[in-house]
């Protein structure tokens, strides 16, 4: 049986959003979609670019994976969904900008950082993805004497960076970029307080996206969190 909840989303779409948007609805159906930024995200159901950006239907190309990672450019094999993706935004999309958004509490991350955690999975598949974080572990260095949530965050943004790399040795992504055509970034989602962090390009730092935010973030902070 198909998920009641989600029926009951859609009727809560088709009396609400889809009035709304009905024009968009019809302009994208008619003229296609034309969005001018990719964001590469994590599947986490935590972690909704639509939602986070607060996206009108069209304006988003998302593809989501496992830790929100990009492999370096290869040919071998058979399959490259997240490859093809990228392929398809910025050379028949002709996308303006990539994000990569990562996020607090990854579990890709965190079960990579702990050595002595189950597999995510006893699959084929997670575990030879999840291994695209080596680099940016070897990168950083022993854990040292960070506490293990310290270092997943470290990692997490470490391998944003890395993910940015492996993007530019993506032919079409590397020429544009050097052409000005399309610009790289990198943004990190706290999940518990709704922050957004956002990756300086020059110094690889990141920096919060608003100094203050309302509610949540305010309560915390008057409690000492």
């Amino acid at each position: 049986m198909f998920p009641e909840s989600l029926h009951n989303g859609y009727r809560a779409f088709v009396s609400g959003r889809l009035p709304r948007e009905r024009e968009r609805f019809e302009e994208l159906a008619a003229t296609g979609q034309k969005p001018e930024i990719m964001v590469i995200g994590c599947c986490d159901s935590r972690v909704s670019p639509e939602v986070i950006f607060d996206a009108r239907p069209g304006e988003l190309f998302v593809v989501r994976n496992v830790a929100n990672l990009v492999p370096p450019y290869e040919t071998a094999g058979e399959y490259h969904g997240t490859s093809a993706a990228l392929e398809f935004a910025v050379q028949a999309l002709r996308v303006k900008h990539i994000v990569v958004l990562g996020h607090g509490r990854c579990g890709g991350i965190r079960a990579y950082a702990d050595d002595e955690s189950q597999p995510l999975s006893p699959g084929d598949f997670i575990g030879k993805w999840i291994n695209l974080v080596t680099p940016a572990a070897k990168e950083m260095g022993p854990r040292g004497s960070l506490s293990f949530d310290d270092y997943a965050e470290k990692l997490a943004l470490a391998s944003i960076g890395k993910t940015l790399e492996n993007l530019m040795t993506f032919p079409c992504v590397n020429i544009l970029a050097g052409r000005g055509k399309i610009g790289l970034h990198g943004a990190y989602f706290d999940v518990f307080s709704g922050s957004l962090k956002i990756r300086d390009s020059v110094t690889g730092e990141f920096h919060a996206a608003m100094e203050d935010l309302p509610g949540r973030v305010s309560l915390m902070r008057a409690e000492g969190v």
